[in-house]
């Protein structure tokens, strides 16, 4: 409940909403909007559903608040860990599915708060956790702390960043899920692209690429990144060699749906990354129809994400050195 009352208010201030003004819009009392947004009472569904709209979350606002059943069946297993149940693990999975899906529609510094709290408390009732279910929660814990550590590196908290991204490579480690460990060593190699560090770059997506039960579209996107970490260090000829051999992957990839922890890496964003190497190796027509094609391919709901930036500051760049 407090999650919600959290990234709820985050939004509307976000959204330039005063709680009074809030209260207008979606035609709701005050003191119980105040309720709600202090975390002293839980939003009914339909409440959820109006801020959800107001501040154009398209669901994903709504979509953290469990419903009466899920959040007792957490409750019961974060007081019990030793207990917990498929239903608590489907609930959490269900839960950092919205948060995801915030992170397209909202500021990341909004959502990283109340992120953080979600990895305290998966990971404590992970520690506790025994039985069957234990490898499905790791993985919710993996690809919960990947997802604080890639919201840390958007605003450059890059020490804490790396703290989660090195947590969730672990526990994705333990349960020897490659998708996840290829995920967490992706964003390693974002962290270095912003920190301007081309030998890292070259080695976290080179590493995410070679990680066994890698995905073929994490692996052809990664290929290209790792690839352009090579050609802005002057190594053009290996840059090629690994251009190479993603355009190999991408017929494989392009037959397969994208795995659900990078359920972004479609064809037509994988052509993003193509623009950034094809930049960085100077061949700036390419870059401008790789990037322009890319960025138009995004599903609506992703081409005003934050993080698009880095790739329309590239077209920038490509367009203005043709």
């Amino acid at each position: 409940m407090k999650d919600f009352a959290d990234l709820a208010s985050r939004a509307l201030r976000d959204s330039g909403y005063s709680m009074r003004a809030a209260a207008q819009a979606i035609n709701y009392d005050l003191a119980y909007l105040s309720r709600v947004l202090n975390g002293k009472q839980r939003p009914s569904r339909k409440l959820a559903d109006a801020l959800d709209d107001l501040v154009e979350a398209g669901g994903a606002l709504s979509g953290v608040l469990l419903d009466v059943d899920e959040q007792a069946r957490v409750s019961r297993s974060t007081d019990q860990p030793s207990r917990v149940d498929a239903g608590t693990v489907d609930a959490l999975a269900g839960v950092l599915a919205a948060y995801r899906r915030l992170d397209d529609a909202v500021d990341p510094k909004s959502v990283i708060p109340a992120t953080l709290v979600q990895v305290r408390e998966v990971t404590h009732m992970l520690k506790g956790a025994r039985g069957r279910h234990r490898d499905a929660l790791t993985a919710v814990a993996s690809e919960f702390a990947q997802f604080g550590g890639w919201m840390l590196a958007q605003v450059r908290r890059d020490t804490e960043a790396v703290s989660l991204l090195t947590q969730a490579l672990e526990l994705a480690d333990e349960i020897e899920d490659g998708t996840l460990a290829a995920q967490a060593l992706n964003f390693r190699g974002y962290l270095a692209r912003q920190q301007g560090r081309q030998q890292g770059v070259a080695r976290w997506f080179s590493a995410a690429a070679q990680t066994p039960g890698a995905h073929p579209a994490q692996r052809l996107g990664d290929t290209l990144q790792a690839a352009a970490g090579l050609a802005s260090m002057g190594e053009a000829d290996r840059a090629l060699r690994m251009v190479e051999d993603a355009e190999q992957l991408a017929d494989v990839a392009a037959t397969m749906p994208p795995p659900e922890t990078a359920y972004w890496l479609t064809p037509e964003f994988n052509r993003l990354n193509m623009g950034l190497c094809t930049l960085a190796l100077g061949r700036h027509d390419e870059a401008a129809d790789h990037l322009s094609a890319g960025l138009a391919g995004l599903p609506e709901e992703l081409r005003g994400a934050v993080w698009t930036w880095e790739h329309r500051s590239a077209l920038e760049k490509a367009i203005a050195a043709r």
